[in-house]
């Protein structure tokens, strides 16, 4: 019996399917490291402020509390000749920590890291500064009052921020309430901090104090007793040391 062509069916085969390419995710871009200024703050516990009505006067003074032991120093940003001063500490100490504070603006931020400067303070949050130096290996440390301006500081990319002006808000009472609420933000307590005072705002959970005239006595400055600056920086760092073990 013949079977019509008609009725033969082959089999149909799909045609075969292109493979996409796979698409790869490109990696995630990897976090830049915290600057190496904040390191050296968290390890030294002070920061030593340095504020003179001349450009020598401050080298002198820079000098002399880097052989008391300090680590990390700022000039003030209106000190005379402030910008020579850090990149001459720079050259000398290379190993060590300098920076300007007092920075207002963005101008003068942008002077100071031509300078040398590892890190900036302010003694309240100058947004520009903070954007321009977002991803930048320079620190800035933004000075905050209430836990607004902490909230605010950090939303924008600070990394640590400096409570300014903190003894005459009530000292480590003060600073204990602001920290409660931000156990992981490092915090710096700053204005009319005495040597003796350092184990006290760390306990409250400083990460690190900034001393100014009690290390940069202003008649020891005046009469240019350098020795006895380099022993009240001395003091300061071995009463840092002690605080923290």
């Amino acid at each position: 019996m013949r079977v019509a062509a008609t009725q033969l069916r082959l089999p149909t085969t799909s045609p075969p399917r292109r493979r996409r390419p796979a698409q790869h995710t490109p990696p995630a871009a990897a976090p830049q490291p915290p600057p190496r200024a904040l390191a050296a703050i968290l390890r030294s516990r002070v920061i030593a402020c340095l504020r003179a009505e001349d450009g020598e006067t401050a080298l002198q003074a820079a000098h002399a509390a880097v052989r008391g032991g300090v680590t990390v120093l700022e000039v003030v940003m209106s000190t005379p000749g402030v910008l020579e001063v850090i990149g001459d500490l720079c050259r000398s100490y290379p190993s060590l920590t300098f920076g300007v504070g007092t920075v207002l603006n963005a101008v003068d931020a942008r002077k100071a890291i031509r300078a040398g400067a590892q890190f900036l303070m302010s003694p309240g949050t100058v947004m520009e500064i903070l954007r321009d130096l977002e991803e930048s290996k320079v620190l800035y440390i933004p000075g905050v009052l209430t836990p607004t301006e902490v909230l605010s500081a950090c939303s924008a990319g600070a990394k640590v921020v400096k409570v300014y002006p903190v003894s005459v808000m009530g000292g480590e009472l003060y600073m204990s309430a602001l920290k409660k609420p931000f156990p992981l933000i490092p915090m710096v307590a700053s204005q009319g901090i005495q040597i003796g005072s350092i184990k006290g705002y760390l306990e409250a959970g400083a990460s690190a104090v900034v001393l100014s005239d009690a290390v940069f006595d202003k008649e020891l400055m005046r009469k240019g007793n350098f020795s006895e600056v380099a022993e009240l920086a001395s003091l300061a760092t071995l009463e840092a040391l002690q605080s923290t073990k």
